[in-house]
Order: C-alpha cells, then structure tokens, then sequence
C-alpha cells in the first residue's frame, strides 16, 4: 500500500514538472506581402487564429484573413476629418481605434457602425496607444496636456472612456512623452500593465489594479532628446519584460535601446550594447517560448533572440513598423503601405 502511494505521488510530482524549453537556434522564415491602400499602418490586432484586424492613417479599419483576403470595415470621416489610427484594441464587444492629433477622437466599431465614444480637443493632445485587460476594462494613454501621462479609462467594454486627473497620477519630467511607433507603450498582465515613456526621461509606469494606483521606475534606456526613448514593451510574465527603441532620427544607432526586467519593471539591465538590432519599433515575445525567444522588429528589419533578448539575429531585411503572434509558428507584420504574414518554417 505505502509504495502505491508512493507510486502516486511520484506521479504526481512529475505530472506538475514543467518541462524547459530549448528555444532555437534560429528561425527560418517566409513573409507573404498584401499590399492595401493606407500609407502608414502601425496598428494591428489579432481577432483569432485565422484573421487579424488594421488601421490604418486614412481613417481606414479592415480585416484580413488567413487566406489573404481582406475587407474594410469602415472608412472613417468624421466633419471632414479624416483620422489617423495608430492604436487599436480588439474584444468581444467590438473593435475600438484612437486616432493621433487633434482632436482625438477614439471609436468603437460594432456591427458595421461606427461611434464616436471619446472626444478631446487641445492644443498637445497626441494619443499613442489602447488595451484591454480583459472585455470590460481597457486604458488609452498619450503625450501630457498637463503635468501627468493622458490615460483614459473604460468600465464598461469601451462605450464610455474618463480621462484620470493629474491629480491621482504621477508627475511627469518636462519633456517626457511616448511614442505612437506600433501600439505597443503599454504591456499587460492581468490587472497590472506598464507603460512607457521617452523623450527627456525614459521611465515606466506601473499599475498593478488597473489603473486605481501608480508606481513610476528609472531605466537605463537612451534619453535627453525629443526622439530618444523607449518606443515598444513587452511582458511575457509578471516579473519577466522587455523594452526596446532608440533614437527615430538615428536609425543605426545601437547604444543604450534594449533592456531586460526580472523583478517586474523595477529594475532593468541593458543588453546587446552596440549590437543589432538597432532602433526598434516594436517587440514581442514568441508565445509558449518561456520567455526565451523574442522578435524585434523596425524599417531595419526583422531581428531574433533565442536567449531571452541578451543577443540577436537578423532573420531579413525587410522592415516593418508592428508584429503581433498568433501562435509559436506564426505572426502578422505592418508596415508602410503593407500587412504581411509571417510563417516560422522550422516550428
């Protein structure tokens, strides 16, 4: 009897071992081009395993299959504005892009129909990006029109947004912002996100209860300068992050643009010092990876790291704005004037 209990636990103890993955050494991959008519694309989302959702800089929001096939859903003008979408959030209660400039105007796509459910005129407003923690709650934020981050806050699935007083939010440095480069300033988990700045100051700040309080952590990322900063981030558990720009005015600079947290955004360590890849625009973890490989991405091309984002590799040449992964074996890329599949032929 004591050695089928035994027997037992032992099953059970090896049941529950997580088994460690050995990342690759290197991806080989193929990237299939669809060409659409919007001039600059840096918004995307993925809907499911078979279709993603766009928008794009001419008030256009479409989506496209698997397949190739894509169709707009709506093309936007609202009082002869014409908005320019470089945020997006896809839920189960609709699809909801945030447009750049002023005003900003942030709709929800339902049905074919378009609403504006978010308005706001002044002189600095500049959004950069929108998520959903999960169907119900989401965040927006955008460059300071005060002293603070602007960061909007939905309830109730997106039909009506507040803007948090600067009062209940931490103070920014003169000159610090973020950067509209691929929707992806904020990363979340559960109910904690990060978000990221740059400009003067390059810093996080983090929300573990979904935007009721704040914390605000250094990093070592490239700033002084309007165009320095960190411009994507990415969490692939509580603890474990990424973060990743540069200078958009120095394209080929790779000083100070790459960084890894283990303690969930408090600290960060520089990586990859005066290698590849340089400025970068968005990054990602590859999904059920362990955190080991990643895939950065810019109009320098596309970049690999099977160790966690410590070294790189330059897997092509051609250069996008935004990745988003559906699964360990395929991605969608966006670009200038273009939305590409990529597939991962050694999976």
């Amino acid at each position: 009897m004591k050695n089928k209990v035994l027997l037992f636990l032992i099953l059970i103890f090896f049941s529950t071992c997580k088994k460690e993955y050995k990342a690759r050494e290197t991806i080989k991959i193929s990237i299939k081009n669809i060409k659409l008519d919007s001039s600059s694309i840096r918004a995307i989302e993925i809907i499911n395993d078979s279709s993603i959702v766009y928008a794009g800089s001419i008030g256009d929001i479409g989506i496209i299959t698997n397949s190739g096939k894509f169709k707009v859903v709506k093309k936007i003008v609202t009082d002869t504005i014409v908005p320019h979408f470089r945020s997006l959030a896809y839920t189960n209660k609709g699809i909801y892009a945030l447009s750049i400039g002023n005003p900003a105007l942030l709709y929800k796509v339902k049905n074919n129909k378009a609403v504006v459910v978010y308005k706001e005129e002044h002189e600095k407003v500049f959004y950069d990006c929108i998520k959903f923690f999960d169907s119900i709650n989401g965040i927006a934020i955008g460059d300071p029109t005060d002293d603070c981050l602007s960061i909007l806050i939905t309830r109730d699935g997106g039909n009506t947004w507040n803007k948090i007083n600067c009062d209940f939010l931490p103070k920014v440095n003169k000159g610090e912002a973020a950067f509209a480069a691929s929707n992806t300033n904020i990363a979340i988990i559960g109910k904690k996100a990060w978000i990221v700045t740059g400009g003067l100051k390059s810093r996080i700040f983090h929300t573990p209860d979904m935007g009721l309080t704040w914390e605000v952590y250094n990093t070592p990322i490239i700033q002084g300068k309007s165009t320095t900063g960190i411009y994507s981030v990415d969490f692939y558990n509580e603890k474990q992050g990424i973060i990743c720009g540069g200078d958009y005015t120095d394209k080929f600079g790779n000083y100070a643009n790459k960084a890894l947290t283990f303690d969930g955004g408090k600290t960060w360590e520089l990586v990859s010092e005066n290698k590849a890849p340089k400025y970068v625009s968005c990054v990602q973890y590859i999904p059920n990876t362990q955190g080991k490989e990643v895939v950065a991405v810019s109009t320098n091309g596309i970049f690999y790291s099977k160790n966690s984002g410590r070294n790189w590799e330059k897997i092509s040449d051609k250069g996008f704005y935004a990745i988003r992964f559906v699964s360990r074996k395929t991605a969608w890329l966006s670009g200038n004037n273009k939305i590409a599949k990529m597939n991962i032929l050694n999976f």
